[in-house]
């Protein structure tokens, strides 16, 4: 796998997403910061949007509460939590608002049986088990494997290598099922924010959408990085196998 040093599988499969995780993280803190500091013509804070779409949908069952951190926001389809971190709950500013739009956006989805998100709750023991145990397995069974040092225990170790990418694909679902949800938590967002005058004019759209757009960029990075980082290992072991 490597030609003049240099490992091509990393290059070309795990270093792209993480040049784009990196620039999407900063991009989020960027937009986040530059849309905190204007804010909605109505004066509307984080929590008090989240209260309006939740009402305009019909939906009575969710509480809206305040946590500490820094967009730390989510909301709990087990609890019917919708919580707010500092930078969203009494805020009015522009990315404020649409943060919490958002993660109202998923207690809709919730609300309305959304396929994918009821999907990715069923994935969630798999991804945790799938995303810690995983890789770890893999890269053990390839290293133990495939190292000459023990060759008449060869199938156990191709058996750890198999189990440790099978954990890994359940992981990897996981990601990619993510992406679904999360764009359609903004778009639901947007719709709303705009239908229920929550937000007055175009600019105010569009700086939700910029910060909205940027935190999505995240899921996509993560879900990048984790099938170049199996695809990797998944062609480092059918190498390997073949030279046996």
């Amino acid at each position: 796998m490597y030609y003049y040093g240099i490992d091509y599988t990393y290059m070309i499969f795990v270093l792209p997403a993480l040049i784009l995780s990196l620039w999407a993280s900063a991009a989020v803190k960027s937009r986040f910061s530059k849309y905190d500091r204007v804010m909605t013509k109505r004066g509307i804070t984080g929590a008090q949007a989240a209260a309006i779409l939740l009402r305009a949908n019909g939906i009575s069952d969710v509480k809206i509460q305040h946590i500490r951190g820094n967009l730390t926001d989510n909301y709990n389809p087990v609890t019917k939590i919708l919580s707010l971190s500092d930078a969203t709950y009494s805020s009015s500013s522009i990315a404020a608002v649409g943060v919490a739009a958002h993660e109202t956006g998923h207690a809709i989805q919730h609300n309305t049986a959304y396929f994918p998100l009821s999907f990715r709750r069923t994935l969630v023991p798999v991804a945790n088990l799938g995303s810690r145990l995983g890789p770890l397995m893999a890269v053990a069974g390839i290293g133990f494997g495939y190292s000459g040092y023990a060759d008449q225990n060869l199938p156990l170790f191709q058996l750890i290598t198999d189990i440790g990418l099978l954990l890994f694909a359940g992981a990897i679902l996981f990601y990619i099922v993510t992406l679904p949800v999360e764009f359609n938590a903004s778009r639901r967002a947007l719709k709303i924010l705009r239908e229920s005058g929550v937000f007055v004019d175009k600019e105010e759209i569009r700086g939700a959408r910029s910060v909205l757009w940027a935190a999505a960029m995240t899921y996509v990075a993560s879900a990048l990085s984790a099938v170049g980082s199996f695809l990797r290992l998944l062609l480092i072991t059918n190498s390997r196998r073949r030279r046996r």
